[in-house]
């Protein structure tokens, strides 16, 4: 008796099930069911993994059908896209080989070794022959090619960087050959049912350069970057916010605001001039508060600690490609710290521990160092050395709920008072490249995703949550915390990790209530997470319009004329005395040009004064981005701008 089946079962979204005969598409179904369906259904979900709608189906699956508006599809609209981009670029200059083209974040790009450099004015060029392979509809379909064929046909081409990656594919995994018309190329899939179900919404953003496989002993390659949407007013939208985040760089802010800057001598290290050391520092003040409400104890760790140590962690085997190290006169090996964490452990080690002295609550604004390669850097968003207001609870198991949603509780709260109230809270699971048994991250696993469901219930579904499975810390899984700025895009801010494993590595342990040694768990916890990080974030988001409370300057003093400077100067000390961050400008200029100046460098409040101010002992507020002025008296401006310029959490 055949053990192939002859029927299978699909079951639909709605729970409705069918049988059909072994062996017939995703299409046919689609078409049994109603014709319109399939004229809008461009691929399937087969038990939740997207497949080419005209595979055949030969076991019991769940499907879905989807369309081109379905939030599954925009990956297949933008993978569709760069495989028209390479047609288009090969049609326009043949011999150019393609390579790889993967989506990404936003888009996705095409690797091409290209003889001469591709010029600005391409771009239009290859967007029009887009259009033309687009508007031809040509199907995409499928063919199963053996290793030989398919290496000896680009090399009759002169691919020879598809024969590579012909030569990585594992043996026993099919090799899939897409056609779409006369072009075609290796790729794993899957893909819409024809050309012109990408639409017109695609638009290729720069040019750029890549080594093979990313590695610089390789050839060098020309990229190209693109994105696409379902529809136009996505693109449109799209665009408009990567306009207005231009204009919003934190890097361009910073340069106009005078904050900092960096240097080719220090890569990935931040140069803080002392307006924008102000702003550090008043971040570093905020929550330093919000840590003595919530009970944590500040300490300091040493910045470099043997290598050995590092061993004993973890972090050597796990993360050692990532740590700055020095070898010494002496042989010995010292590391920079990536991490705060076992600095934190030995300063729980010192002296004996009860189960009465946790939750144990230790933070610290400590100084990392991390490698990131050259080409990653990106002002602020992304360096070498950060410092991270970092934090660690010692606890026994039976405390993680209550400590985590605490955690929680806090961290809401702070955003909050910094104007993000958009979250999204994901949780990340075991990483292939880990520490500590299975069951450890088993309990770890099960005792944050009881704290999100928790958290979810609490916010009656306000806070978004969502898997990532395999992104979780090579010693514990964690929650991230995702915050939705101004303009619609997303930054990953705080964790909370729950950590079986590194207390124990370390030695480690509490006397229990039974008198016997426990190892603690351990919560990893950062809020703002890298402070530069966060810093480069509250620029952007605000456009460098702070809040009063956060300007580094929030008030400069502007006299129209001479006559009225030791008015000004008596104005200025007033509002040190209200505990203003304020600044004079006594300089022989048009007030014009003045104010011109400090509005550029975003100064939220202008304080005016000529003659009749300083007769009156009045003050005329200037606002920025306002072109409105009002006069009043000095006090009832001092106490109005020290009531606004008090921090959130102290009012």
């Amino acid at each position: 008796m055949s053990d192939i089946q002859s029927e299978v079962t699909i079951t639909f979204p709605d729970g409705k099930s069918r049988k059909v005969a072994s062996g017939t598409t995703g299409l046919d179904i689609a078409k049994s069911i109603s014709p319109s369906l399939a004229k809008r259904t461009v691929a399937m979900s087969l038990d939740g993994v997207l497949s080419d709608l005209a595979d055949p189906i030969t076991k019991d699956v769940t499907i879905k059908f989807v369309a081109r508006t379905d939030p599954e599809a925009l990956e297949l609209i933008r993978h569709d896209s760069a495989h028209v981009m390479a047609e288009a670029v090969q049609a326009l200059w043949p011999g150019t080989q393609v390579t790889i083209g993967p989506v990404i974040d936003n888009g996705f790009f095409y690797d091409f070794a290209k003889q001469q450099p591709f010029e600005p004015d391409d771009i239009p060029k290859i967007e029009k022959k887009m259009a033309e392979i687009i508007a031809k509809n040509a199907p995409f379909t499928k063919e199963f090619w053996s290793r030989e064929k398919a290496k000896q046909f680009f090399r009759d081409k002169g691919e020879v960087f598809k024969i590579e990656l012909v030569d990585a594919i594992p043996a026993g995994e099919d090799l899939k050959i897409y056609k779409q018309g006369d072009w075609l190329d290796l790729c794993r899939g899957p893909h819409m049912t024809s050309t012109g179900q990408i639409g017109k919404a695609f638009k290729l953003m720069k040019f750029a350069g890549a080594y093979w496989r990313g590695d610089s002993n390789n050839p060098q390659l020309q990229r190209i970057y693109g994105t696409a949407f379902a529809t136009e007013e996505e693109l449109k939208a799209y665009l408009t916010q990567l306009e207005e985040a231009e204009k919003r760089d934190h890097r361009k802010l910073g340069r106009e605001m005078d904050l900092f800057h960096f240097q080719e001598e220090a890569p990935g290290s931040v140069f803080w001039h002392p307006k924008g050391w102000t702003l550090f520092q008043t971040l570093i003040a905020y929550m330093r508060r919000a840590q003595a409400r919530a009970g944590y104890q500040e300490v300091n760790s040493p910045d470099m600690m043997e290598k050995h140590f590092w061993e004993l962690s973890g972090h050597w085997e796990n993360y050692g490609e990532n740590m700055f190290t020095t070898t010494l006169p002496d042989e010995r090996v010292f590391c920079c710290k990536p991490m705060n964490c076992p600095g934190h452990v030995q300063i729980f080690k010192h002296g004996l521990k009860s189960y009465r002295d946790l939750p144990l609550k230790i933070a610290e604004f400590g100084k990392v160092h991390r490698y990131e390669p050259s080409g990653a850097l990106h002002g602020m968003l992304r360096v070498r050395h950060f410092t991270q207001d970092d934090a660690h609870i010692f606890i026994t198991e039976d405390q993680i709920m209550e400590e985590c949603l605490k955690i929680n509780d806090l961290m809401l709260s702070i955003y909050k008072d910094f104007g993000f109230e958009d979250i999204f809270i994901k949780l990340s699971t075991r990483p292939e490249k880990r520490v500590g048994a299975d069951e450890l991250w088993d309990k770890a696993e099960k005792a944050l995703g009881d704290v999100l469901d928790e958290v979810t219930k609490r916010s009656n579904g306000r806070v978004k949550t969502a898997l990532q499975p395999g992104e979780g810390a090579f010693y514990g899984p964690k929650l991230e915390y995702v915050l939705k700025d101004a303009i619609g895009r997303e930054w990953q801010c705080g964790t909370t990790q729950v950590d079986f494993n590194l207390a124990g590595r370390l030695g480690a342990f509490y006397i229990d209530e039974h008198s016997e040694k426990k190892t603690p768990v351990m919560i990893h916890r950062a809020m703002f997470g890298s402070l530069e990080r966060f810093t480069g974030i509250l620029i952007e988001n605000f456009a460098g319009h702070f809040p009063l409370w956060l300007a580094p300057l929030q008030v400069v003093v502007a006299p129209i004329v001479s006559d009225a400077n030791d008015y000004a100067l008596e104005v200025v000390a007033a509002c040190k005395a209200a505990g203003l961050r304020v600044d004079s400008d006594l300089r022989n200029e048009k007030i014009n040009y003045k104010i011109r100046e400090h509005s550029l460098a975003k100064v939220p409040v202008i304080l005016v004064v000529g003659k009749r101010e300083a007769e009156e002992r009045k003050v005329s507020i200037r606002r920025l981005g306002s072109q409105d002025q009002t006069v009043i008296g000095l006090d009832e401006a001092l106490a109005s701008l020290s009531t606004e310029a008090t921090p959130p959490d102290l009012r």
